[in-house]
C-alpha cells in the first residue's frame, strides 16, 4: 500500500495524529512494535481479571477527550470525588463539598487542617476552577511545593495525593501543570471504562490501518526500516513512541527524565473498603490503593475484590507492600492472591521548572515527533501532542 505518512507507535499520541491525518485525506499506516494498541493505555486479562498496565484514571474534563471519544460507549464508572488520607492511624476524608456535602465532615477546622488552611484551599480551588486555562498557563511558575506553600500552607495536606499524580514526592513538578490538573479534577469526573483503560485506545484505533508486531529499527531517507529488514516508504514519518524509543530513532532529540512506578494487583475474598474511593498513604511507602472492583465490578472475573496499589520506583517487594496494605485497610491480607506487578520505568515524563507545556513536532524535513514527553504527562498531553504533529505536518503539505 502506498502511504503518505507512516506513524511509528500506536499509543494515544500516535493514534490521535493518525486519525487527524486520515480525516484530512492522507493515506496513513500506523506501525506498532507490540501485539496491541494503546502504549501505556493497555488492559490485560489475567485469571479473569482485567488489569490496566499501571493504575489509571480517566478524566472526562480533558478537552481532547471530549473532542475525540464517545464517552457513553466507554460505559464510565466514577471514583468518589475525593480521597481518604491514611494518617497517624486514622482515615480522614477529603471530598469535594460541592458534590458530596454530607461526607465533608473532615473539612471542619482541626481535622484535615486549620481554618486558615481550609480557607486557603478553598480559594485555590475556586481560582483554578474559574480561571481560563490560558491564564493558568501564563501564571508565574514555581515548584508545586513552593506554590502550595505560598498559597496558604496547604502543601502538607495535598502532598500525599499529588505524589501519586506526579509520581514524585518532593512536588518539584511545575506549578503551571499542577494548576491545570487541579482545574481538570475540579471540573471533571475521574472514572474508569467498563472494560478497563484499554477501551480508550481501542476506540481511538477504530478504522485505522494499524500493523502490529512491526518494530521499527530505524528511519531511512525514504521512510523506515523494520527490525526484520523490511523497508517501508513514505514522504513523511511521525515518531510517536515513548521518550527512550524516540531518542533512539531520532539521534539528538531532547527528551525529559522519566518517573517510575510499580502497580501491584491482588485478589481478596472480601472487599477491604466498600466504596470506590482512593486511599492515600501519608506515612508509608504506598502512594495510593483502591478496590477497583468497587469502581467497576466487571473488572473482577470471579466476584473477588480487585485491589490496585501503586508505589514509587520499580524496586518495591510484594510482601512489604502487602503488609502495609494490612495496616491501611485494617485487615489480614495474608490470603490475598497476587495477580500481577507492573514495574513501569517510564510511566510519566518529569515536568520540572521551567516547563514547556508543548513542544514543536517538526524536527526536520518530513520528520515529526509526538508523545506526552513533548507536552505534559497526561492523556490530554499525549492527545494534544499528536494533534499538534498532525497540524504541523498538514501545514507543511499546504493543507
Amino acid at each position: 500500500m502506498t502511504v503518505d505518512t507512516l506513524v511509528v507507535g500506536a499509543g494515544a499520541a500516535g493514534l490521535a495524529c493518525a486519525r487527524d491525518l486520515a480525516a484530512a485525506g492522507l493515506r496513513v499506516q500506523v506501525l506498532e512494535a507490540s501485539d496491541g494498541v494503546g502504549g501505556r493505555l493497555r488492559t490485560d486479562l489475567v485469571h479473569g481479571f482485567r488489569l490496566d498496565r499501571g493504575f489509571q484514571v480517566f478524566n472526562t474534563s480533558y478537552p481532547q477527550v471530549r473532542r475525540r471519544l464517545r464517552l457513553r460507549a466507554l460505559r464510565l464508572h466514577p471514583f468518589t470525588p475525593g480521597f481518604l488520607l491514611a494518617a497517624g492511624g486514622e482515615r480522614l476524608r477529603f471530598v469535594d463539598p460541592t458534590r458530596r456535602p454530607r461526607q465533608a465532615g473532615d473539612l471542619r477546622p482541626g481535622r484535615l487542617g486549620s481554618a486558615r488552611d481550609l480557607a486557603a484551599l478553598g480559594l485555590l480551588g475556586a481560582r483554578d476552577a474559574l480561571l481560563p486555562p490560558a491564564v493558568l498557563r501564563r501564571a508565574p511558575e514555581a515548584q508545586t511545593y513552593a506554590a502550595l506553600r505560598s498559597a496558604g500552607g496547604v502543601e502538607t495536606l495535598l502532598r500525599p495525593f499529588l505524589s501519586g499524580v506526579f509520581l514524585e514526592d518532593r512536588l518539584e513538578t511545575s506549578s503551571r501543570f499542577f494548576h491545570l490538573v487541579w482545574r481538570s479534577m475540579l471540573r471533571g469526573t475521574l472514572c474508569l471504562p467498563q472494560a478497563g483503560i484499554g477501551a480508550v485506545a481501542d476506540q481511538l484505533a477504530e478504522d485505522l490501518p494499524v500493523r502490529l508486531a512491526a518494530p521499527v529499527a530505524g528511519l531511512t531517507d525514504d521512510g523506515v526500516r523494520l527490525a526484520d529488514g523490511t523497508e517501508l516508504a513514505a514522504p513523511t514519518v511521525v515518531v510517536a513512541t515513548g521518550a527512550a524509543a524516540a531518542a533512539a530513532l531520532l539521534p539528538g532529540l531532547e527528551v525529559p527524565a522519566m518517573r517510575s512506578v510499580t502497580t501491584f494487583y491482588h485478589a481478596a475474598e472480601r472487599s477491604p473498603l466498600a466504596e470506590p474511593t482512593l486511599l492515600v498513604d501519608r506515612d508509608g511507602p504506598v502512594l495510593n490503593t483502591v478496590v477497583l472492583s468497587e469502581v467497576v465490578p466487571a473488572l473482577s472475573g470471579d466476584g473477588r475484590a480487585l485491589v490496585s496499589t501503586s508505589v514509587l520506583g520499580t524496586g518495591a517487594e510484594e510482601g512489604a507492600v502487602r503488609a502495609r496494605l494490612g495496616e491501611l485497610y485494617d485487615c489480614d491480607p495474608s490470603g490475598w492472591e497476587p495477580l500481577a506487578a507492573y514495574r513501569i520505568a517510564d510511566a510519566l515524563p518529569a515536568m520540572p521548572v521551567p516547563l514547556r507545556l508543548s513542544r514543536p513536532a517538526r524536527i526536520g524535513p518530513g520528520r515529526y515527533v509526538c508523545g506526552d514527553h513533548r507536552a505534559t504527562g497526561s492523556l490530554q498531553g499525549a492527545l494534544a501532542s499528536g494533534a499538534r504533529a498532525a497540524r504541523e505536518l498538514l501545514a507543511d503539505r499546504g493543507r
